[in-house]
């Protein structure tokens, strides 16, 4: 269920372009982004009064002209005295159209927005200046007297970000019919918030249509992680597509812009207000990334580019779902109810899950809790250090005397065992969830990173918008790719997705012969334990894409599998995903001669699962566009196989020795600090290990409930 504190926008008081009742429209933004002109075609096309603050208020109330009035009186004074106005201002039914300025008297602004949805028109600060420039005006109201116009403009941008309810993104060369158009189905968007739902992978089309009050929203596939059929959740409509204009919008934005924007797409703010929303993400891509640009990319060699994903707290891509995952998952929840948060991990996963969760604020933390099953020998030892360091009051780690496959099954089965579940629930007043990538809010925050790569390569003049870029990613549980492949799906222009395996080559010869076959096959442990699967659960929601949302097909699928061992994908969808995708791997002795190859000839240092990908890369890329390398983890956490690489012989068995080893050779990147922090200070933490056995775990989750929760 939603929280509780936005229930009323389930109200409808807006529909098929009739406003009914006395709420108003109030179109907010710079000086020349054409709320005038907006407001006047919105009001006839809703048939319904139009009110322009300038005109029909300001200038009425003071009987002058607004410029005499500023003449008059003075900036700070000027923001007062239209504050004032605004506060004895009424309207109902009407659409408004603010001043540049009315956002920046804080008493106004609450006054006007009690009774409407103010929608902010977001026109790029470039397009505003040659605005103004058309029309000679070369000041505005706002900061001192030696500020330049940008300054000002980049000012009260904090002013229009604190107040909207939604947001239009305008480009420079949008008509203002057509800006009008996107105002009415923002505000559309906004009180309906029922058209955005969400269904399980494996659901029947019409069985769904007969349980509409069963409906999933965003904040319930949050909570529930694993819908009950053994799905994925997956929007029912999709995911929204961005028009060329609006990606372009976002070229000059920083990472957080550009993740504000695009979540505020994919989340309906019934669920996540867009204020909620921008607190979360400025928590999420602050001062724990160690690189301001948060995602940066980088120049390899010839027309490849690596975008570079391990400046987060844990040094790994995980970081950009889970130092956001946790606080949208605290929001979301209802008091009433104590969380306790399952995830398995092949390595990079678990301390970025308890990292993230111990970050919450400490009210959170008493009712979220998390653990951690990883596979006690499935992971390098650096990682496995990492883990036991990032453990906290209310984050465990658990090692598993099995392999990561068998974690991720045995988590599956405990959310599906009811009794279980139930009994936790009454016994304890303890919720289960999960937080691995089957959770929708570990894999949306990773679709931003893929399109702000697109855009930064566009902002470098790498590309010209429009112009394709392939990507290729070293892939394992399937959740980086497919998030690729949404961005694509939302107008990026990826051409291909490069699936790159290590020696689990499992996803290779699906994506080649449609055939996934689990028959024979054993776990091989590699140098690039993150992608050691052979069960890849997002490849689920992947097939239910290209299968059209036919859930019946997905249940067939996967019930073989799990049955017989394989299945066989339909020649006709075997063609549709060969359009997006195609695969390669990586041997070891490839992998380790890839890392002395580019160290040897440009200085860089490649984590062991990048370097997978840079030989798959220059293996199958055509050369006709850039392709962008996802380095998914720095090299730090991957030490002795670094050093092996490197032909460096005195190799110690210390992780924390292994780290300054590295860092004598004065590498790029640097050693990552935060890895270095993580290991000095917790080298004597120890950590609790549990047999493969699917009681034992259950034993283990409900003696840590009784510690934390009782």
């Amino acid at each position: 269920s939603r929280p509780i504190a936005f229930a009323h926008l389930q109200k409808s008081w807006f529909s098929s372009h009739a406003l009914l009742g006395n709420k108003n429209i109030i179109l907010m933004g710079p000086p020349g982004a054409g709320k005038t002109t907006v407001g006047r075609i919105v009001g006839q096309k809703l048939d319904c009064p139009v009110i322009d603050i300038d005109d029909d208020v300001l200038e009425t109330t003071w009987n002058m002209s607004v410029s005499e009035k500023l003449q008059d009186v003075g900036n700070e004074q000027f923001l007062e005295e239209e504050g004032k106005a605004l506060l004895k201002f009424s309207a109902s039914g009407s659409v408004i159209s603010l001043t540049g300025s009315n956002p920046m008297h804080a008493a106004g602004m609450q006054h006007v927005k009690k009774n409407g949805i103010v929608v902010y028109l977001d026109v790029p600060t470039a397009v505003i200046m040659s605005r103004l420039k058309s029309v000679k005006v070369d000041r505005i109201v706002g900061l001192g007297p030696a500020a330049s116009l940008k300054d000002v403009l980049q000012f009260r941008k904090q002013f229009y970000k604190k107040w909207y309810d939604v947001r239009v993104l305008c480009g420079g060369s949008m008509a203002a019919e057509v800006v009008a158009e996107k105002v009415l189905d923002a505000v559309k968007r906004y009180q309906n918030s029922e058209l955005e739902t969400y269904v399980s992978t494996r659901s029947d089309r019409s069985g769904r249509n007969a349980q509409k009050d069963s409906c999933k929203y965003f904040s319930d596939v949050v909570i529930e992680g694993l819908a009950p059929d053994g799905g994925l959740f997956v929007p029912e409509s999709g995911l929204p597509k961005f028009t060329a204009e609006e990606w372009q919008s976002l070229i000059e934005a920083t990472y957080a812009e550009r993740a504000q924007v695009m979540l505020e797409r994919c989340i309906h703010p019934a669920d996540v207000p867009a204020s909620k929303l921008r607190e979360i993400i400025g928590i999420a891509y602050g001062e724990n990334f160690t690189c301001s640009k948060i995602a940066p990319v980088r120049h390899l060699t010839g027309n490849q580019f690596l975008l570079e994903l391990f400046h987060g707290p844990t040094a790994s891509f995980k970081d950009f779902a889970l130092q956001m995952m946790p606080h949208l998952f605290a929001y979301c929840i209802p008091r009433s109810c104590n969380y306790l948060v399952l995830v398995a991990t092949s390595g990079d996963t678990g301390s970025a899950v308890l990292d993230g969760f111990s970050r919450l604020h400490d009210t959170d933390k008493q009712r979220i809790a998390v653990m951690s099953f990883f596979p006690e020998e499935g992971v390098s030892p650096i990682q496995k250090s990492q883990m036991i360091g990032c453990q906290k009051e209310n984050a465990w780690s658990i090692g598993v005397k099995s392999d990561f496959d068998f974690c991720q099954t045995a988590i599956k089965q405990i959310f599906t065992n009811s009794d279980y579940t139930g009994f936790l629930t009454v016994e304890y007043g303890t919720a289960l969830t999960a937080a691995n990538s089957i959770n929708w809010a570990r894999l949306l925050p990773q679709v931003v990173y893929h399109a702000s790569a697109y855009l930064d390569l566009v902002h470098q003049g790498i590309v010209a918008f429009g112009s394709p870029v392939d990507v290729c990613i070293p892939t394992g549980n399937f959740g980086n790719i497919l998030a690729a492949l949404y961005a694509k799906n939302m107008g990026i222009p990826i051409r291909k997705c490069i699936c790159a395996s290590n020696e689990n080559n499992v996803l290779t010869d699906f994506i080649r012969t449609g055939m996934y076959d689990l028959r024979e096959r054993k776990l091989v442990p590699t140098l690039s334990p993150a992608v050691d699967i052979l069960k890849s659960s997002n490849l689920e929601r992947y097939l239910h894409l290209v299968a059209d949302g036919d859930g019946q097909l997905v249940t067939q699928l996967y019930n073989q599998l799990e049955n017989q061992g394989h299945f066989q994908l339909r020649k006709d969808l075997l063609e549709k995903l060969q359009q997006d995708l195609v695969a390669g791997w990586c041997s070891e002795e490839d992998c380790l001669a890839a890392i002395h190859s580019v160290y040897s000839t440009t200085g860089y240092i490649l984590d062991t699962h990048t370097a997978v990908a840079k030989v798959v890369a220059d293996r199958l890329q055509d050369r006709t566009c850039p392709i962008i390398i996802s380095s998914t983890a720095h090299y730090s956490k991957f030490a002795p196989a670094i050093l092996r690489a490197l032909r460096i012989t005195e190799i110690k068995q210390n992780p924390l020795s292994q780290l300054h080893l590295l860092s004598s050779y004065s590498p790029l990147p640097p050693v990552h600090w935060g890895l270095l922090e993580t290991l000095k200070k917790n080298e004597n933490e120890d950590h609790r290990v549990c047999a493969a056995d699917l009681s034992m775990l259950m034993s283990c989750i409900e003696t840590l409930i009784q510690n934390h929760f009782m």
